[in-house]
């Protein structure tokens, strides 16, 4: 069932996304095509920071990026985090009739490679940290992801890889962007707690609506702070053959629809 029709959803895991109006819009749209969710983990890992007690940091590279710091101990809340919000999301499209299954624990559908030196800005100075757990993806499992798809079945992923060196903390987006590829997916729709691109953030009325690939060099100037990433996943899945991609506001009802209808920023080849 990969191909055309098929849709991968990003849903955010920040506090702003409203997750019942996007499974409600998800569930309609499920049962008229093939959908696969990645979801993101962040406001559940704060959580669980908090009640541990564990600091939550950042790293930010010399270009701008910033990603969370996954140390050991960190790491180990985080899969705790992703296999919660995977069931919270499957739970949530299963009491609306969708046939989901979670993609956690040994049966984790992406593949990655930890970044065991990671450059980073700290305190003004470019520094380099080697005990982070979090990593790019150099795979996707998409005969797994198939093989649910062919029994009518919804794969929920987390932003987690399996590597050598364990489970790691990947970028949401970007794992979103490379299961899309790897599927051949005629659309990806990446819900976040904005409207989508800003020309001039956060100047709403400064929505940019279209960019072709041509233009992304422009469109990665424009994002700032955490849009850049999902503008890299945009040009990620565009290479990789996804038809189109939609950065969408995830606070709305129908997001999703409302996104592939025309909302938020298109992103095409």
């Amino acid at each position: 069932m990969s191909g055309a029709g098929l849709l991968v959803v990003k849903l955010g895991g920040g506090e702003g996304l409203d997750l019942h109006a996007a499974c409600d819009d998800l569930a309609a749209i499920g049962k008229r095509r093939p959908i696969v969710v990645v979801h993101g983990v962040s406001a559940i890992m704060n959580q669980l920071c908090r009640e541990s007690g564990v600091k939550v940091q950042s790293l930010t590279s010399p270009s701008g990026h910033s990603s969370r710091y996954t140390p050991p101990a960190v790491r180990d809340i985080y899969v705790r985090a992703s296999e919660l919000a995977n069931a919270q999301v499957e739970t949530a499209l299963r009491e609306r009739g969708i046939k989901a299954i979670g993609f956690v624990g040994e049966d984790v559908a992406l593949l990655g490679k930890r970044k065991t030196a990671i450059r980073a800005v700290v305190k003004g100075r470019v520094r380099v940290v080697r005990d982070d757990h979090s990593g790019s993806i150099t795979d996707v499992d998409a005969a797994l992801l198939r093989r649910a798809l062919a029994q009518a079945q919804a794969p929920v992923l987390p932003p987690m890889a399996q590597s050598s060196d364990g489970l790691l903390n990947v970028d949401g987006d970007r794992a979103a962007a490379a299961v899309a590829g790897a599927l051949a997916a005629e659309a990806l729709v990446i819900l976040s707690n904005v409207g989508g691109l800003y020309r001039r953030f956060p100047d709403e009325s400064s929505l940019v609506a279209e960019v072709p690939l041509t233009r992304i060099d422009s469109a990665l100037d424009w994002a700032q702070g955490r849009m850049k990433r999902k503008v890299l996943a945009a040009q990620e899945a565009l290479t990789q053959g996804v038809g189109r991609v939609i950065i969408a506001d995830g606070r709305v009802k129908d997001p999703v629809s409302r996104a592939l209808s025309g909302a938020g920023t298109r992103f095409s080849a």
